[in-house]
């Protein structure tokens, strides 16, 4: 059986974070916040990369990441664009309309299936999923023919930032399966304390241990067909709103509703960082410095 698959979201724009956050050095070497987490899956046993980015970034993508990871590590290059799978009329309309971003996580993904062969995991390149999450999905994905999916959750008081608000998948687990997941997009803890979900209008409490979607997924490769449908539906309902997105938390949640797909909850006890805004940045230089010297990563990564 092939080894498994680490697909990178490495498209975004980095609007809350002033830049192209997923070439951002953060460690000794030059590294970036995605280095460690390919690192994390080729020593779990991963068996290539996929980085899925814009065409405008490609040459610095190449220069300042993709250099030094594929000499140790298989990695191949897709590109998501408003245009991408996305039917001519829409485009010219959305784009007349103001539209400048493609349609989100679900839509990056479906960009990246002629080089999906095999059960895979699918990552933010913004974030740190620390070693622990990474050593359990790999196992889960290379265990014969894999027919569920597959979600490494974590605490919600663990993912905020002190900077702002930030999007979160809200996840209701029951005997160890996802049962639902709601994007919600304006979380923080306020001033009492507590944490709130305003995106709806209405302050919404949400408990610190409350297990999110960081976007750690694991699935087999057979979910694109569906994937499709489930995109092809959004676009109908929603492709002409300049703003909406597709994400993959919403995409899950359809799959499960429908019973078309399972995806079983790992349990990991690992950290996360992310680099939602600009001043997030510091706290994560901090961080990726105690890992090293503490020998968990070493000082380059790719030596």
């Amino acid at each position: 059986m092939a080894k498994p698959i680490i697909v990178v979201l490495a498209a975004g724009m980095g609007s809350r974070y002033g830049g192209l956050k997923q070439m951002d050095k953060i460690g000794k070497s030059g590294e970036v916040l995605l280095d460690y987490s390919v690192f994390d899956a080729r020593r779990s046993g991963f068996g290539k990369a996929v980085f899925i980015i814009r065409r405008d970034i490609e040459k610095d993508f190449r220069e300042i990441v993709l250099g030094r990871i594929e000499k140790k590590f298989p990695c191949e290059v897709v590109f998501q664009e408003l245009d991408s799978l996305i039917p001519g009329d829409l485009v010219r309309e959305s784009r007349g309309a103001g539209r400048v971003k493609p349609w989100g996580t679900a839509h990056a993904l479906l960009c990246a299936q002629e080089k999906i062969d095999a059960p895979f995991c699918i990552i933010n390149a913004d974030d740190f999923y620390g070693s622990e999450a990474f050593a359990v999905m790999a196992p889960y994905l290379s265990a014969g023919a894999v027919s569920e999916g597959a979600i490494v959750p974590y605490q919600l008081k663990k993912t905020l930032s002190p900077m702002g608000t930030v999007t979160r998948g809200v996840c209701e687990v029951q005997d160890a399966y996802l049962v639902s997941v709601d994007e919600l997009t304006a979380i923080a803890r306020e001033g009492d304390g507590k944490i709130y979900n305003t995106s709806g209008g209405a302050k919404q409490f949400l408990d610190d241990d409350t297990p999110v979607s960081m976007n750690f997924w694991g699935f087999p490769a057979s979910i694109f067909k569906d994937l499709r449908r489930y995109f092809d539906d959004f676009l109908a309902k929603s492709g002409k709103e300049v703003k909406s997105e597709c994400y993959l938390p919403m995409a899950a949640d359809w799959f499960i509703k429908n019973r078309l797909l399972k995806i079983k909850v790992l349990e990991a006890d690992a950290p996360w960082f992310g680099v939602t805004y600009r001043e997030d940045r510091e706290a994560a230089l901090k961080r990726i410095a105690e890992l090293t010297a503490a020998g968990v990563y070493p000082e380059s990564l790719w030596a």
